[in-house]
């Protein structure tokens, strides 16, 4: 009797522990509950519970009692939407953070605007700082491209290097060119343009490569100067959702791997970020990560970013044809071609992970027979990226699939570009441009992401444009090439599961089940159910990384 008795309380015992006493292994820290919980999972798409202990998830579902304990805290929704962390694949990110408060000229609608938004910024400055930042879109008021003698008489002592803001055009005063060495007798840089005015001279306007004279003189950053823009950075991309970042560099990558890495060693940041090296550099990312490793889950290294060509905005984007509006180009190479292809058979067969910027038609099938080349020379899980995989012909739309090549393309860029891309390429062009819903019909790994500060680092504004594809200028409001738009959910899975899997970590993140790590993101608004055209209005409310809220939208 004392046996079965003994027995008895065992099982007894065992039955308090599952339901949620402290001594069950498995009681969570946290549970989130009564929530409407889209997890990417498609063996459990949709839960109302998720139990987190430590930085884990332990439970998705419903039934979560027990794994409540007497310490778990117990954390109500009120049947608010919660997702996998957004993760963004292609921020520049520290120039981000420096971009939030650097000269903001995307509110020029004018020439008169921009001059008065550069001369009351100068006047704020000490004297020979550099100015830098900038966004302009010269297609605003109508297309024409700013001058050094717009600007001359109301900068100052400061040397200007304004961008447009696609970062691949700038404007450079007098006093910037000068410090660069640029005169009336200066060669273009291969690889670039430089615009001249009817007397010979330089206007200012550099794009692509003729950009590097400039870049070489403007000073780097100090260490604090870096710091503040990461945390800038950070705290910005929390209070979007953002929980990971594809960083593809704005101070060389190296400056940008050191910021991270030093910091990450120090304070901890609770951000996630995969750092992005150029290509050219593949030898020392070799050796480096040889000695280094890869990082962990909260920062990692390893990979390359490359570039074939420039911008539809810029003109420097590579087609097949010429542009409409510039009948003398169809655009360029910003590396040269030989060295693309060897760089990326040598980086690929090292084990280190590549991706490449195509934009125009024949940039993008150049890199995608690049990359045919290297599937045939090594049989492995490669995950090859085209970065913006823009403007494709009908042709190439299915090779991705074929070749498993990631297209990392950004949806904002299709409504912003979509306000004048018309007067740069033809309907059988334009067809082939933001063709979201041709490659995933095609079964292409398509994922999502910003081109931050080129566009938002605002999630719900790509999920905005992918479903409505709406232009900026309200022109086309049943969509601008509108059987290219894709469903809210397909947008979502684009920058949680697919951006999780573009970066090598889909057993880790980007989705919500037992094992993973926690990473989520909560919403004012139910974007699945909601008229699409509100998305874009949606709050974030909560942001968690590793199971921590590390955003929390204030409500007073």
């Amino acid at each position: 009797m004392k046996k079965l008795n003994s027995a008895i309380i065992i099982i007894a015992l065992g039955f308090i522990s599952c339901n949620g006493d402290p001594t069950n292994n498995e009681q969570a820290d946290k549970i989130y509950f009564n929530a409407k919980i889209w997890t990417g999972d498609p063996a459990n798409a949709w839960a109302e519970a998720i139990a987190i202990k430590g930085n884990q998830i332990v439970y998705v579902g419903k039934d979560y009692q027990s794994f409540k304990g007497s310490k778990t805290a117990l954390i109500d929704l009120d049947g608010k939407l919660m997702l996998p962390g957004f993760i963004d694949n292609h921020a520049h990110f520290l120039s981000g953070g420096y971009n939030l408060s650097s000269v903001d000229l995307r509110k020029a609608r004018t020439k008169e605007e921009f001059i008065t938004i550069l001369k009351d910024f100068c006047q704020k400055q000490n004297n020979e700082r550099w100015v830098l930042g900038g966004d302009w879109d010269h297609e605003i008021w109508g297309g024409e491209l700013p001058s050094r003698n717009w600007i001359d008489s109301v900068t100052g002592d400061h040397p200007v290097f304004v961008s447009r803001y696609d970062g691949h055009m700038a404007l450079a005063n007098t006093k910037a060119l000068a410090l660069a060495g640029i005169n009336k007798n200066s060669k273009v840089p291969a690889g670039g343009e430089m615009p001249k005015d009817k007397t010979g001279e330089y206007t200012g306007v550099l794009k692509d490569e003729a950009m590097n004279p400039v870049f070489s003189v403007i000073p780097d950053p100090s260490e604090k100067e870096l710091d503040d823009y990461l945390y800038a950075a950070i705290r910005h991309a929390l209070e979007n959702g953002v929980t990971q970042v594809h960083d593809v560099a704005s101070y060389g990558g190296w400056i940008d791997l050191a910021t991270y890495r030093r910091n990450y060693a120090n304070k901890k940041p609770d951000l996630r970020i995969y750092s992005f090296v150029p290509l050219s550099t593949w030898p020392k990312l070799d050796s480096f990560c040889k000695k280094e490793g890869k990082g962990d889950d909260m920062l990692r290294w390893g990979a390359l970013k490359g570039f074939v060509d420039g911008s539809l905005g810029s003109t420097t984007a590579w087609f097949y044809q010429p542009y409409l509006d510039a009948s003398n180009t169809s655009g360029l190479t910003v590396t040269d071609t030989n060295n693309i292809r060897k760089w990326v058979l040598a980086a690929d067969s090292a084990g280190l992970h590549v991706a490449v910027h195509a934009i125009g038609d024949r940039a993008n099938d150049f890199i995608l027979h690049v990359f045919e080349e290297a599937e045939k020379k090594i049989s492995k899980d490669h995950r090859f990226r085209v970065e913006h995989a823009q403007h494709l012909t009908q042709q190439a739309i299915p090779r991705f699939a074929q070749l498993k090549v990631i297209p990392s393309m950004q949806p904002y860029h299709a409504i912003d570009d979509g306000r004048w891309a018309y007067k740069r390429l033809d309907d059988a062009r334009l067809k082939g441009t933001y063709a979201f819903g041709s490659l995933l019909d095609a079964g292409a790994p398509l994922t999502f992401g910003s081109d931050w500060t080129v566009a938002p680092l605002k999630p719900l504004e790509g999920i905005y444009a992918a479903v409505t594809r709406r232009t900026l200028d309200d022109k086309n409001p049943n969509g601008w090439y509108p059987e290219q738009r894709i469903s809210v959910e397909q947008a979502v899975r684009c920058y949680t599961v697919s951006n999780a899997f573009a970066g090598f970590q889909e057993n880790k993140l980007g989705m919500l089940k037992k094992g993973m790590l926690a990473d989520l993101v909560v919403l004012g608004q139910d974007i699945f159910e909601m008229v699409p055209e509100k998305i874009k209005d949606v709050k974030v409310l909560q942001t968690i990384v590793n199971g921590k809220e590390v955003y929390k939208l204030k409500t007073d």
